[in-house]
């Protein structure tokens, strides 16, 4: 029995076939670029195993998969081992990661009032049994660019960057924020501390011309906005 179940070990495969079983037991996550690639040319050529030769691959572009991308058929079909249908399989794999970004980019959640900003963050913090502040980043269309964990602390409280905040604000292109912590109490009051530093946040944010559209205090089924209680 051991015998059988040590021939089935990716191991025991041929080197071409070991980025198949690898993905197929633990996942395609644990695959590095090369072999993803690899399992995309399914062989190598005689002298490199498909691993291998995509390692000699990406390397021609500085392990940069936004370049492999940019290679013509004929540019790939230089590699010894690659032929032209193996060109067309590389091409046409990172042409659709190409269109998957697109399309995540304009499927981006829109912020349209503080219940759409709840829903978005609810999922992530409000049944939590300890305090995280989050900063949601908007474009000028109100869609989200990105949504960070700025600090996680006890249930007492959580310590607030302001400076990390508008640095990432400027990285991103953000044009406004929406500020998020969950009260793990159930309590929907904001404390003075909230109101100090959704001030101290909107006024350093106005000095960049980014503007705080909100701040939500969460619970699990409730939330509590400064905007629409007229506190920003």
């Amino acid at each position: 029995m051991q015998e059988k179940l040590a021939s089935f070990s990716i191991k025991n495969w041929s080197q071409d076939d070991q980025p198949r079983e690898k993905l197929f037991y633990k996942g395609r996550e644990v695959l590095s670029d090369a072999e993803l690639v690899a399992i995309l040319i399914g062989s190598g050529n005689k002298d490199e195993s498909a691993v291998a030769l995509c390692k000699r691959i990406l390397a021609s572009v500085d392990n940069n998969l936004s370049e492999l991308g940019k290679l013509s058929i004929m540019q790939l079909m230089e590699f010894k081992g690659i032929g032209e249908a193996k060109a067309i399989s590389i091409a046409a794999a990172l042409e659709l990661g190409r269109r998957r970004r697109i399309e995540d980019a304009l499927e981006r959640s829109k912020i349209t009032s503080s219940r759409s900003a709840f829903e978005l963050m609810q999922p992530k913090i409000g049944e939590l049994k300890h305090e995280e502040f989050w900063i949601i980043y908007l474009n000028n269309s109100n869609k989200v660019i990105q949504k960070n964990q700025l600090s996680k602390g006890g249930i007492t409280g959580t310590l607030v960057d302001v400076r990390l905040v508008l640095k990432n604000a400027l990285e991103v292109g953000a044009t406004g924020l929406i500020l998020a912590h969950n009260h793990p109490s159930g309590t929907l009051r904001p404390s003075e501390s909230d109101k100090q530093i959704t001030k101290k946040l909107k006024k350093a944010a106005q000095s960049i011309d980014i503007k705080v559209l909100d701040h939500l205090i969460i619970t699990e089924k409730a939330y509590f906005s400064f905007s629409d209680e007229t506190l920003l």
